[in-house]
């Protein structure tokens, strides 16, 4: 295996490794700024491999802040490998995240942030979005760098198989392909409006975690895949298997 670097923005990088076994690429973006920002540790025996990958863009002392959209192994499995190799890093997480999980998993006390809460990195600024239970997990949420216009947007258009580091071409078909394998999109009431907040940010890049980073009409594409979402949702309304919403 072997971490490819890609720059999807000016000065924001895809950090990205193709698991053959699981047929899944795994993403981790870097921000550089005058505090560069990792969103996503990923899995711990993925370390090696994406630290040397982000060390070949900035030393990996330089990191100032580590971020995820919400806890689960390959968002946030290496946090502390990474605590230990970046000493001057700061935890930042949700507020809820923080709260059930993030304090105790942390070997460095976590930085709590609210909903729409801004980290001003130094010529890049990213701001915590919270959607919980979109696509899944309590604590959600997920970060757009407002100065380059790029949503990471975490477990959302998850495709199977590896990719190009960069398209153009339609990615909700395969998204929605890989939900009927997989089925990890929590579909309640405010699915599709969370996405459809989200589109209405008018992102000129999404960052995905699983799969390539998005440089088409992103919007639409967010608009699309909560209208698909809301169909399900109805299919599941009318089949009385339906969840109302958190």
């Amino acid at each position: 295996m072997e971490t490819l670097v890609t720059e999807i923005a000016p000065d924001v990088y895809r950090l990205s490794t193709y698991v053959e076994d699981a047929d899944l690429l795994f993403n981790q973006y870097l921000v550089d700024a005058e505090e560069p920002l990792l969103f996503h540790c990923g899995l711990r025996a993925l370390f090696p491999l994406v630290s040397e990958a982000l060390n070949r863009v900035v030393p990996l002392e330089r990191l100032r802040w580590i971020t995820f959209g919400h806890v689960e192994a390959d968002e946030c499995g290496s946090l502390n490998s990474w605590v230990t190799a970046a000493p001057r890093a700061r935890v930042a997480h949700g507020r809820m995240g923080c709260l059930v999980s993030v304090n105790d998993m942390s070997d460095r006390p976590p930085m709590p942030l609210e909903d729409g809460q801004v980290l001003d990195l130094g010529g890049k600024r990213v701001r915590r979005i919270e959607t919980p239970h979109v696509p899944h997990g309590w604590d959600a949420g997920l970060m757009y760098e407002e100065t380059t216009g790029t949503l990471l947007c975490g477990d959302l258009f998850t495709a199977v198989g590896n990719a190009p580091p960069l398209t153009e071409r339609e990615i909700v078909g395969p998204a929605l392909a890989a939900e009927d394998v997989f089925g990890a999109t929590c579909l309640t009431a405010d699915t599709a409006p969370v996405m459809h907040r989200l589109a209405g940010l008018e992102p000129t890049t999404l960052g995905l975690m699983h799969g390539p980073a998005y440089t088409g009409a992103c919007g639409a594409a967010l608009r699309d895949l909560a209208s698909a979402y809301a169909e399900r949702f109805a299919r599941s309304v009318e089949r009385g298997t339906a969840r109302p919403g958190p």
